[in-house]
C-alpha cells in the first residue's frame, strides 16, 4: 500500500494518496465545463456548421487529455496567482505586489493602509471614474476635488496645492487614458506635509513617469485588468503595489487578515489577525482572485509590450494628422519624461469648432464612429448631493473640469481596428471638423 502523500493544494485540504482525502476543489472541472468555456470565449460566426464540426474536434481532443490529465486540485491564490505577483514585481521594480479581484479592492487597501479613517480629506481628481472616490466615502472621509489640466484632463499640481488642508490624509493623480500625471510636484508637497500619495494607475500599466513605472512612483499605486482595459484578466482584477513595509501584508489585507505567521487557536489551523496602517490597525476584507483570472493575466502581461507598441502607432498616426488640422488639439504623445499606454485616444477641440465637442461627438456619430463622451466630472453625480456636497461651489472651482467635459474632450478608439477602420476614423475626424469650422467673413 502506498504511503500517504503530503502534498496539499491549500492549508487544510490533503489532495495526495490519503486513505480519505479531502481536495480542496469539490467537484472538478469536466470536459463539459471546458467546452461551456470555450463556447463562452469563441462564439460561432457565419459559418456555423464549421464552427459546429469543429467544436466536436475539439471534444474529441479534450476526451484524450482528461482520460490521461489530472484535474486542477486550486482554483484560488494557488501558484498561478503568485506567479502574476512574481511578474508584476519584476516589472514595475517593486517590493510588494498583490493580485486583487479588481482595481477598486487594491486602492481600497492601500487607503486602509495609509490609515484613510472618517473626517479625514482625500484629494481626487475632478475628471475620473467613480471607483476614485467610492471607497472613500464608504470609509466616511471627506472627497476633495481637485481640477485638471486643459493640455491633458490629468490632475493639475497646482491646485492640489490649494486644496491642501490639516485635514488631507492621501493625494490620488490618476494617469487618465494612460498619460502620466506630473508627479514631481505632487511628491514633493506630500513628503513635506506628511501625505501619502495612492497612485490611480487603472489606465497606466507599462506607462512610466521620468524612468519610473507608472504606479509605483508614489507611496502605493493600483492597476485595473478589467474587461476594457488593454490587458485584462478575464474581465476583472487589479494589483496593488507598493515598496513601503507595510506591502509585507498584503496577503492578509486581501484574504480576511488570514495569518499562518502567529499562533492558532488551540485545535485549530490558523489565526486571523489585524492589519496595520500607517496610523493603526484595520480590518481586512476579502478579495481573493482565481487562478484561471490569473493564467490569462500572466499570458497578457508578457504581451503588454506589443500591444502598447501596436496602440501607440495607431495613436502616434493620427496624432500627426489631426495636428495638422485647424480646431483639432489631439492628445500629447510619449517624451523622455512621460511614457503614455494609450489607454484611451483624447481628441480635444478648440474654439474654432463650431458647437465644440458636443457637435463634433454628433457629427463623428453620423459618420458612424464610436467614442466614449469624457468622464463626467463626479460632482455632478447625485451621490454627493446626497453625502451635504455643495456642487456649484466646486464647480466653480473646477473650472477646467467643466470645459474638459461639456466643451472641448472626447475619446476615440484606436485598438483592435483594421487598417481600413484607422483610415475611415481617420478620414471621418477630418472631414468633421472641417464641417464644423469656423470660418472668418
Amino acid at each position: 500500500m502506498k504511503t500517504p502523500s503530503k502534498e496539499s493544494s491549500d492549508f487544510r485540504y490533503n489532495t495526495g494518496d490519503s486513505k480519505v482525502p479531502w481536495d480542496a476543489v469539490a467537484v472538478k472541472p469536466d470536459i463539459g465545463l471546458t467546452m461551456d468555456l470555450l463556447r463562452f470565449l469563441v462564439t460561432a460566426g457565419e459559418d456555423a456548421e464549421s464552427y459546429r464540426c469543429g467544436m466536436e474536434e475539439v471534444e474529441r481532443a479534450l476526451e484524450k487529455v482528461f482520460r490521461v490529465g489530472r484535474p486542477a486540485t486550486k482554483l484560488s491564490l494557488g501558484r498561478n496567482v503568485a506567479g502574476v505577483e512574481d511578474l508584476a514585481r519584476e516589472m514595475l521594480g517593486v517590493k510588494h505586489a498583490s493580485f486583487v479581484v479588481n482595481w477598486t479592492a487594491g486602492y481600497d487597501i492601500a487607503l486602509d493602509m495609509v490609515g484613510v479613517k472618517a473626517d479625514d480629506e482625500v484629494i481626487i481628481p475632478a475628471i475620473t471614474f467613480m471607483a476614485t472616490a467610492s471607497p472613500v466615502l464608504r470609509k466616511g472621509a471627506r472627497v476633495v476635488f481637485s481640477d485638471v489640466q486643459r493640455e491633458t484632463a490629468n490632475m493639475d499640481p497646482e491646485d492640489v496645492l490649494r486644496k491642501i488642508t490639516p485635514r488631507t490624509k492621501a493625494i490620488v493623480p490618476v494617469h487618465l487614458g494612460g498619460y502620466p500625471v506630473d508627479m514631481d510636484p505632487i511628491l514633493e508637497v506630500a513628503k513635506k506635509k506628511g501625505i501619502a500619495v495612492i497612485e490611480d494607475a487603472a489606465h497606466g500599466f507599462g506607462g512610466h513617469y521620468k524612468g519610473k513605472p507608472l504606479g509605483a512612483v508614489g507611496d502605493f499605486g493600483a492597476f485595473s485588468f478589467h474587461e476594457v482595459k488593454n490587458i485584462t484578466s478575464l474581465g476583472e482584477g487589479g494589483i496593488v503595489v507598493t515598496n513601503d513595509p507595510l506591502g509585507e501584508q498584503f496577503a492578509k489585507a486581501r484574504f480576511v487578515g488570514f495569518d499562518l505567521r502567529t499562533p492558532p487557536p488551540e485545535h485549530w489551523l490558523y489565526n486571523i489577525t489585524a492589519n496595520d496602517s500607517r496610523n493603526g490597525i484595520f480590518a481586512a476584507g476579502n478579495f481573493s482572485t482565481t487562478e484561471i483570472q490569473a493564467v490569462a493575466l500572466h499570458r497578457q502581461m508578457r504581451q503588454n509590450a506589443e500591444i502598447l507598441s501596436a496602440r501607440r502607432a495607431v495613436a502616434a498616426r493620427l496624432h500627426d494628422t489631426f495636428s495638422q488640422v485647424e480646431g483639432l488639439i489631439p492628445g500629447p504623445m510619449d517624451s523622455a519624461d512621460f511614457g503614455a499606454t494609450f489607454h484611451l485616444f483624447l481628441l480635444r477641440v478648440d474654439r474654432k469648432i463650431r458647437g465644440g465637442i458636443q457637435a463634433m461627438k454628433a457629427e463623428l456619430a453620423n459618420h458612424g464612429v464610436t467614442q466614449i463622451p469624457h468622464f463626467c466630472p463626479l460632482y455632478h453625480y447625485r451621490i454627493f448631493e446626497q453625502f451635504g456636497y455643495d456642487r456649484e461651489a466646486i464647480r466653480k472651482a473646477c473650472p477646467n473640469a467643466e470645459a474638459a467635459f461639456f466643451e472641448e474632450y472626447t475619446h476615440l478608439p484606436i485598438y483592435g481596428l483594421s487598417p481600413q477602420q484607422v483610415d475611415y476614423l481617420e478620414k471621418a475626424v477630418v472631414e468633421a471638423a472641417k464641417k464644423l469650422a469656423i470660418t472668418k467673413p
